[in-house]
């Protein structure tokens, strides 16, 4: 890939880990060690304005294609996206980036798998920083109490039917994809026709949107069931917030200091979920300043 989109992310890479073939790209250098997990359905490049602000703070950045997405494997077996699975894969690639200890930071279904991660201690982390997901037993106390959120929480329900939801969303070229990101944002300057040309793409590969959203159909009922995340996490944690996320209530954030021992919240009124993309340069601050 040469599209100019692509630069500030470094260079293309493919790392095996896991058994699987992750597309990478790795820029900065030095010991400190970042790995940058995306959300659904997004890809990579949803961290193309943090990448720059990591490597001018010395870090040595991979921002990875999780499974399922890009160029990376894409299993079509449920199975393969179990939760266990998904945090293996980050496990094998911070070993494989050779890497001491890790600042991992995450979006969306990529924090998921980072808050299991940090509570299972499965590696030494040095800090973490989530966006726009809350601590999954937040979220389950409120989706299971709160209809307001079990009502944004619709298409968790419905991406769980078979076929339909790849048939619906990849109608006209990936276009219900690139809709929704540019119908849900508030910075729609940073949502430009390229940026969304490379989400409808990521979508159209060839078992892409079946691999997406198996995430759903298996990682998320995995989550749901965990029993082990609920011990405290003792790594310094940022939560980056945008408010007006019209898949998750901001109450979902209250009683997060109950499994996190150090938390700083940094809430954006004019954000969205796609926290990181809407607000660039506020949530970089935010990160300044936490690794600072």
């Amino acid at each position: 890939m040469t599209n100019e989109l692509f630069v500030p992310l470094g260079a293309r890479k493919i790392v095996s880990a896991n058994g699987v073939d992750f597309e990478v790209w790795e820029a900065g250098a030095g010991e400190k060690f970042a790995l940058l997990l995306h959300g659904f359905p997004e890809h990579a490049i949803s961290w193309r304005f943090q990448v720059p602000l990591l490597v001018s703070l010395g870090y040595r950045v991979w921002t990875v294609n999780q499974r399922g997405y890009g160029g990376t494997t894409t299993p079509a077996e449920k199975s393969a996206y179990s939760l266990k699975n998904l945090t293996e894969d980050v496990a094998a690639l911070i070993d494989a980036a050779g890497a001491k200890t890790t600042t991992l930071i995450a979006h969306d279904w990529g924090a998921l798998v980072a808050w299991t991660f940090a509570a299972r201690n499965m590696r030494p982390l040095e800090k973490l920083v989530i966006c726009n997901v809350p601590h999954p037993l937040c979220f389950k106390r409120e989706y299971q109490r709160n209809p307001k959120q079990r009502k944004k929480s619709w298409y968790v329900r419905f991406f769980q039917i078979p076929w339909l939801p790849e048939t619906l969303l990849g109608r006209k070229g990936g276009a219900p994809v690139a809709k929704m990101l540019r119908d849900t944002c508030c910075n729609k300057a940073n949502f430009s026709r390229d940026v969304l040309a490379v989400y409808a793409a990521n979508a159209l590969r060839p078992g892409g949107l079946r691999g997406m959203i198996n995430w759903y159909r298996r990682a998320m009922n995995d989550v749901m069931a965990a029993a082990d995340i609920g011990e405290p996490i003792e790594v310094p944690t940022l939560i980056c917030w945008g408010e007006k996320d019209v898949a998750i209530e901001n109450s979902c954030l209250d009683g997060t200091d109950q499994y996190v021992r150090d938390l700083r919240i940094v809430r954006f009124p004019n954000a969205s979920h796609w926290v990181q993309q809407d607000a660039p340069d506020e949530v970089n601050a935010a990160i300044r300043a936490f690794l600072a």
